[in-house]
């Protein structure tokens, strides 16, 4: 019995090391095939991480500029809340110290900070160019922020789509580059859109009932802001000239080229913008400076600067990482923008004959650019694109 059980007890063991190799082999499969598992899978994680990355350094830029014009729209609201929506009102000049102070001051500290070739004034070839660059971008910049106190911000935006036509318009008289006829009849078209949206009295006799309050219903934040036609007429006008002055600005950097640094360009422009406005409102008997008397108007004066700033450097930064055509596309995101903020905070939507024009404006300037880039694509300049974008965002 004893050799039976010590017998038993190594066959057991024996059994046990065997029963455990055997156990063991297919463990061993098993450890085997997790590495390639996890190589494969880890592969997988690289490709995905090459996706992500390859479709970052693509569209970065274009994420940018359209961040962008969140600030822009975000910058108009707050225009037209201190113009608007307080019982002490600011003057869109004071509106326009308040943003142009803070854009040249940041602008300065940077090009200081970053030693910018030609800081402060750029090169003496080149100054009275600059001169007037700032001159036409501050009178434009006026033209859209007057504009926003009679007009909903979709309408004025719109307006200033007729920039690129005008610009071509401006550069043919100025510089003798071509104009065809294709940009001829694509401003005709947006100058009708516009007059669907000024809808003048001979034109739209129903407008005063459009305007009329009992037509404003409140699904707002804020009630609407309502115009007579002779205002919105007025604002119409101050929005095309500030369209034609913008255009000259345009026309300006072409002649500057390469020749000044863009961040100079956009100083010359805030400065001048910032002691213009400063100057008129001194001089003006009915023009005085407003103290802002609550934390929301303190608010609102704090975000124009920072949108302003931010809007300076986010199409700066975009426009420098995309190529042009795809990102001033991206520019008219800024109408969306617009409506959305006008049915949220004033719970309005534009009428009828707005969509139309805007449609109108939009689509012509659309074909306009797609025309140049086809005919020019090989030809375009860097540096100007640059700065086109940088005026459609200042203004």
């Amino acid at each position: 019995m004893s050799y039976g059980t010590v017998k038993t007890a190594q066959a057991d063991r024996t059994g046990t090391s065997s029963g455990s190799a055997a156990a063991s082999s297919p463990s061993c499969a098993e450890a085997a095939a997790p590495p390639a598992e996890n190589a494969a899978d880890e592969g997988r994680t690289q490709r995905w991480k090459r996706s992500i990355k390859a479709f970052y350094d693509k569209n970065f830029g274009l994420l940018l500029v359209f961040f962008a014009q969140i600030f822009a729209s975000s910058m108009n609201m707050t225009t037209r809340l201190l113009e608007t929506n307080f019982e002490e009102k600011f003057h869109a000049l004071q509106v326009i110290f308040v943003r142009m102070g803070f854009t040249m001051m940041f602008c300065i500290l940077y090009m200081w900070y970053k030693q910018v070739p030609g800081f402060p004034f750029g090169s003496r070839e080149v100054r009275g160019l600059l001169l007037l660059r700032g001159m036409a971008g501050s009178c434009g910049l006026f033209g859209l922020y007057y504009s926003l106190s009679y007009l909903d911000i979709s309408d004025a935006t719109v307006i200033t789509f007729l920039v690129p036509t005008l610009t071509s318009f401006i550069c043919w008289v100025a510089l003798k580059e071509p104009f065809t006829v294709k940009e001829a009849s694509a401003g005709l078209v947006s100058f009708v859109g516009v007059l669907f949206i000024a809808r003048p009295t001979f034109l739209f006799p129903s407008h005063d009932a459009e305007n009329s309050p009992e037509q404003f219903k409140p699904f707002g934040i804020l009630p609407p802001v309502a115009a007579t036609p002779a205002e919105r007429s007025v604002a119409v006008m101050f929005a095309i000239a500030g369209c034609f002055a913008a255009a000259t600005a345009y026309t300006t950097i072409r002649v500057i080229g390469k020749r000044a640094h863009s961040l100079i360009s956009v100083n010359y422009f805030a400065m001048i913008a910032t002691f213009m406005s400063f100057f008129i409102i001194l001089i003006h008997p009915g023009l005085s400076f407003k103290v802002p008397k609550s934390t929301a108007q303190w608010l609102l004066i704090v975000s124009i600067g920072i949108s302003g700033f931010m809007l300076q450097f986010l199409l700066t930064e975009g426009l420098q990482r995309e190529k042009a055509g795809r990102a001033t596309n991206l520019i008219y995101t800024q109408i969306i923008f617009s409506l959305i903020i006008e049915r949220v905070v004033w719970g309005t939507l534009p009428p009828a004959p707005s969509w139309i024009g805007s449609a109108l404006i939009i689509g012509a300037a659309v074909w306009v650019s797609l025309q140049q880039h086809n005919a020019a694509n090989e030809t375009s300049k860097p540096t100007d694109d640059e700065e086109r974008g940088l005026l459609s965002g200042e203004r």
